[in-house]
């Protein structure tokens, strides 16, 4: 079922709530590291201020404050790398509910952005409370959903809140789904799936998937070492190591390497989710960096997404030359794993 695209709605005049995923990871100095989860979601704030009399507030979480009000999570420190992707002023709102929203809608000038706090101050949030999420949309008149990354989530600020408001999917949002959806329907062969990573419960049913519609599925990272203890059986598609880069099993080995890079050469269709060895240290990212370098040198078109395989190509500097990147981890894998996003269903016409 088509879901509604902010192309279809008016602004002019409205107040806006954008919910958005600025969950990105700082540094040691509180530097914003995944620039890329901020700057796609330009093109959704450029369409909607370019109504006349528009008002636009975006709301966010960021990390796990389980509920209680921890400055140490809070959005403010976001505000200049926000203003920067953006190119626009952004005022911070000590609150995401009640008199503070107003007054702060009221004096905002004409292209200008507030950012309310954190989302998930409130246990409400989380829990999907209704009344909550009535308090959130009270200030606004229209709702639009550019938060991919949260969109598995049946939270009051993704769901619940659009049974009080209009509600849209932003321009990022769109283009997500139609990218995924290319992925996991339509893929053009040989169709290559790389899973990498940690936690196999996750990432096992992704693989099912992908088994039915993909000619081969490289499996590395911590994923594989489960996948080979818990002795999984899997169809001959899926191709877990051959060898490591030591009895650690921190790295896959030269063997590996070799054959992964053979099936990609002839790929015209990779997914890439998680990194295939403990990437963060030295020599353990040689694995990592050996896919990495054939996909880009591949004629394949590549769709790559999950925090870690962000961080790859940002550390890497290629983020550019990626045919697209997905700014959804969990939502992704679901996605592509043929769940039901309870954030899309919300948005359903």
């Amino acid at each position: 079922m088509p879901i509604r695209s902010i192309e279809q709605a008016n602004f002019k005049n409205k107040k806006a709530l954008v919910r958005m995923d600025f969950n990105v990871e700082l540094d040691n100095i509180a530097q914003v590291q995944e620039h890329f989860k901020l700057e796609v979601l330009k093109k959704t704030i450029d369409y909607i201020l370019g109504f006349p009399g528009v008002k636009v507030a975006m709301l966010t979480h960021f990390g796990r404050p389980k509920g209680k009000n921890d400055p140490h999570y809070s959005v403010a420190k976001l505000v200049p790398a926000v203003e920067q992707a953006f190119a626009r002023k952004v005022t911070f709102v000590s609150d995401c509910i009640g008199k503070d929203v107003v007054k702060a809608l009221d004096a905002l000038p004409s292209g200008e952005l507030l950012l309310l706090e954190n989302v998930r101050f409130y246990p409400e949030e989380e829990a999907n409370d209704e009344e909550f999420a009535k308090s959130l949309a009270k200030p606004f008149d229209i709702y639009v959903n550019e938060a991919f990354g949260v969109d598995h989530r049946n939270h009051a600020s993704v769901t619940t809140i659009t049974k009080f408001l209009p509600a849209y999917a932003g321009l990022h949002v769109l283009e997500e789904i139609e990218k995924l959806d290319y992925i996991r329907l339509l893929p053009d062969h040989p169709a290559v799936a790389i899973i990498g990573g940690a936690k196999i419960e996750t990432k096992l049913p992704l693989i099912q998937a992908l088994e039915k519609n993909f000619d081969a599925i490289l499996v590395g990272g911590k994923v594989a070492n489960e996948a080979i203890d818990q002795k999984i059986v899997f169809s001959e598609k899926v191709l877990l190591p051959l060898d490591f880069d030591s009895p650690l099993r921190l790295d896959i080995g030269p063997n590996t390497i070799a054959c992964f890079i053979q099936v990609i050469k002839i790929a015209k269709t990779i997914v890439w989710n998680g990194p295939l060895g403990k990437f963060e240290e030295k020599p353990y990212d040689m694995g990592t960096n050996a896919i990495l370098h054939a996909i880009l040198e591949s004629q394949a078109f590549f769709v790559i997404g999950g925090g870690e395989s962000l961080a790859v190509l940002e550390k890497t500097g290629v983020m550019d030359r990626i045919g697209f990147v997905s700014s959804g981890g969990g939502a992704m894998l679901e996605y592509l794993s043929g769940k039901k996003l309870p954030g899309i269903e919300a948005l359903e016409a």
